[in-house]
């Protein structure tokens, strides 16, 4: 990129910097007049001509918020956070905060312009003109927003991050669905029958993330020793693309010991699996997924979650998510007297306050059980007996 200097007379320098051209093939040039002396400016056209190479506009005081975010995402995002991370940033700055406050000064924009954005996307949010957003997803704009002002900040666009100052809403939290060993057993018995039986029961007697699942190869399964490790997790893009990454912690990246019913499952899927792709010509290897479609492509998350909701709906069970099969691993693990440190590491949760603030609702029961059978323990006495009045 070249820029020049042309004197204006008294001490005011005009600068100019060849931009290029544009798709229509014309010339585009940028104009800025400065004052002080030729060295100054020279050092000013430096620092412009630094900038632009960096991606950053010219003129930051004036930036758009729009330019900020499409700068933000460029120099920041796409070279500092994972692939589906970047994705899912670019899709609700591309979708959301651009076509909502885009054209408001970056210097401009105040906490009342997010508490407007919140409140629309509340109520008309959705692409699809269906109405709105929940608070959950609004609340993860908010998120979005704040981590590219607080960047902002530090790279001296503004002074303050309005965000910080803005309310999001707050999701209200739901009651987690716990499937009892009854409802457990109803769901396991219409699984059976599809061809998701194998992904549901390694979910369920694992406690693994739906992207942990299928992201999982073969070559994590040791059905020998009986242990699953976990090394990436298979998220799919906006796009439509498959994305597999590291775990989201180190934490996450753990090694699960099966029970030995789960070791004989997976040991009959993969022979299963193995003889229907060799009879359609495909060479089985250890790379392969454990749970993907017969060609080897990995499974939907989406399509998943949708064919599940349609397995337990069949079983008579209603409002289950997928990943309610984690909870009820958890929650059935807890009931059993696990120690909830085991239980805090299978699930590869970053802490055990973590696993403890989820499952707390399991604990009072836990609490009357661990009372009855301390008194088991030792001989009831005294309780039922007449009290002895000793007479002083």
């Amino acid at each position: 990129m070249n820029g020049s200097i042309r004197s204006r007379g008294k001490g005011t320098w005009e600068l100019t910097v060849d931009l290029g051209r544009d798709a229509n093939g014309k010339r585009r040039r940028k104009f800025v007049n400065i004052k002080g002396t030729k060295s100054k400016a020279q050092q000013t056209l430096r620092a412009l001509l630094t900038s632009l190479d960096k991606g950053m506009p010219m003129e930051t005081s004036n930036a758009t918020t729009r330019e900020f975010l499409e700068w933000w995402m460029r120099v920041y995002v796409a070279t500092n956070t994972a692939p589906s991370t970047a994705d899912g940033y670019g899709f609700i700055v591309r979708c959301h905060l651009i076509p909502q406050l885009g054209g408001i000064r970056l210097k401009k924009l105040l906490p009342a312009h997010l508490q407007e954005y919140y409140a629309n996307a509340l109520i008309q949010g959705r692409r699809d003109g269906k109405g709105g957003l929940s608070a959950r997803t609004v609340q993860h704009h908010h998120r979005v927003l704040s981590e590219a002002l607080s960047y902002a900040v530090k790279k001296g666009w503004v002074a303050t991050n309005v965000a910080q100052s803005a309310d999001p809403p707050k999701p209200s939290r739901t009651d987690m669905a716990i499937l009892p060993p009854d409802d457990v057993d109803r769901l396991l018995d219409a699984a059976e029958v599809t061809p998701y039986y194998p992904l549901i029961f390694t979910a369920l007697y694992s406690g693994m993330r739906s992207g942990e699942l299928l992201g999982l190869r073969w070559r994590d399964v040791d059905l020998l020793m009986a242990t699953i490790s976990v090394t990436q997790s298979l998220q799919r893009l906006y796009g439509g693309e498959f994305s597999l990454r590291e775990p989201k912690s180190s934490r996450s990246r753990r090694l699960i010991p099966m029970p030995p019913s789960l070791a004989i499952l997976l040991r009959r899927h993969k022979e299963d699996q193995e003889r229907q792709r060799t009879l359609l010509g495909f060479v089985p290897r250890e790379n392969d997924l454990v749970f993907a479609h017969l060609d080897g492509s990995p499974l939907d998350p989406s399509t998943v979650s949708h064919t599940f909701g349609k397995i337990a709906r069949n079983a008579g069970l209603s409002n289950v998510r997928f990943h309610d099969l984690r909870h009820a691993h958890a929650s059935l693990m807890l009931r059993t007297g696990a120690d909830p440190k085991v239980i805090s590491e299978r699930l590869g949760h970053s802490s055990i306050a973590i696993t403890m603030d989820i499952y707390a609702h399991v604990l009072p029961g836990l609490q009357e059980e661990a009372a009855i059978r301390f008194e088991e323990a030792l001989k009831p006495r005294g309780v039922l007996e007449p009290l002895v009045t000793v007479n002083v």
